[in-house]
């Protein structure tokens, strides 16, 4: 995980402390060096004038399916394990937060909610375009009153004679603004609460639906965020994914786009260390090297130990996926563990940097305010805090 970046402004030093990498076979990390070839010539070049102007690259899309990125831990789509899709999503997070959640959005909330819940006609309309990029998919749960608890939430699918009628509300949904088609959760049965939650595709440009930017970000600029309005949208029968049975169902995507967070993480803890290494050893202050003093290895020591300890629970976390023994609770132990390492990391970079870590050019600030989204999106360190909680009290104490 370590001896990649060598572009300018970013160090090719080794954050792979304890050698993990070596024990990869190279076949397992063929993806990951598609994805670091992606964004060293395709992103890090202008990533700071796209942060800065709140831009996705379009461009790239192509690139990223070409590599097989695009639904590479798809059963029947792609073959990727989870270690070779961990690596990946590792590399392109290195690039920025906002291509890795192109990709996660693209592959594990779409197109996995397609492949495990839609119909046959389904899966064969949309899952081999979303893989090529000659359809782009986003995933609409979150609501503007409802984050935390999507049980509750409001929008409605009322049944009509040829389909259903869907109304309501949804907010942070990824890729809505150049997508065409959205997988969209609503309630068709209040009585039964979360039960009565299903899945629904529903296209962009159909009648009703209109999809609103949302602007002036300060964390995740360079991924398209957008509302999407429901004004009773007619869809046809077909249109529901007869396979959901529930939140549960929801959930079971954005599970898997947890996993790529955990590694994304990582990703972005691994740049800033790198950055801010090269930066105390070339920098000279009283005479010597900031590296020589006992604060700065102190502080350093301290990064290195909280990213080798993400790296090695990341690890694991892919050997219990192959081997299909990983919990939804485990994942949430991950994911609340390596973001916050990569907080850690991510802060102590800019503040060893000086006056210079907050510059976009010096890439560590982009990456500390990514990671506060990292933190809140697909469950927060608080509700994840809750779901271990539970998980080892047998307590639960969400209310």
């Amino acid at each position: 995980m370590g001896d990649r970046l060598s572009t300018k402004g970013v160090s090719s030093v080794t954050t792979d402390y304890l050698g993990l990498l070596g024990e990869v076979p190279e076949s397992e990390r063929a993806l990951a060096a598609r994805a670091r070839a992606i964004v060293e010539e395709a992103l890090l070049p202008r990533v700071a004038g796209l942060y800065d102007r709140g831009e996705f690259p379009l461009d790239v899309i192509p690139r990223l399916a070409a590599a097989g990125l695009l639904g590479a831990s798809i059963p029947g789509i792609g073959n990727a394990s989870p270690l070779a899709w961990g690596l990946a999503c590792l590399e392109l997070e290195r690039g920025d937060s906002g291509l890795r959640s192109f990709v996660s959005v693209q592959t594990c909330l779409a197109m996995t909610a397609i492949a495990r819940f839609g119909s046959d006609a389904q899966r064969q309309r949309w899952l081999r375009p979303l893989a090529s990029a000659e359809a782009i998919g986003c995933f609409a749960l979150t609501e503007p009153a409802h984050g935390s608890d999507p049980a509750s939430l409001e929008t409605r699918a009322f049944a009509t004679p040829s389909g259903y009628r869907l109304s309501g509300y949804k907010r942070w949904a990824t890729n809505a603004t150049f997508a065409q088609i959205a997988v969209i959760w609503a309630q068709t049965d209040p009585a039964a609460g979360a039960r009565g939650i299903r899945g629904f595709l529903v296209p962009i440009g159909a009648p009703g639906v209109e999809v609103r930017p949302i602007e002036r970000k300060l964390s995740m600029r360079m991924s398209s965020s957008a509302e999407i309005l429901l004004h009773d949208v007619e869809v046809p029968a077909d249109a529901l994914l007869p396979g959901t049975t529930g939140l549960g169902s929801a959930l079971a995507c954005l599970n898997e786009a947890r996993y790529t967070i955990v590694w994304g993480a990582i990703g972005a803890a691994e740049v800033c260390y790198e950055i801010a290494l090269e930066h105390v050893k070339a920098r000279q202050q009283f005479g010597r090297p900031l590296a020589g003093f006992q604060l700065v290895q102190q502080h350093l020591v301290e990064m290195l130990d909280r990213l080798t300890a993400a790296q090695l629970v990341a690890h694991r976390l892919a050997r219990l996926k192959q081997q299909g023994t990983l919990r939804h609770q485990q994942v949430s132990f991950a994911k609340r563990h390596t973001v916050s390492a990569a907080q850690r990391v991510a802060a102590r970079a800019r503040a060893l940097l000086g006056a210079e870590g907050i510059l976009l050019d010096r890439h560590i600030i982009r990456h500390l305010a990514n990671l506060e989204t990292l933190a809140t999106y697909e469950g927060t360190e608080q509700i994840h805090t809750l779901i271990v909680g539970a998980d080892v009290t047998d307590q639960p104490a969400f209310r």
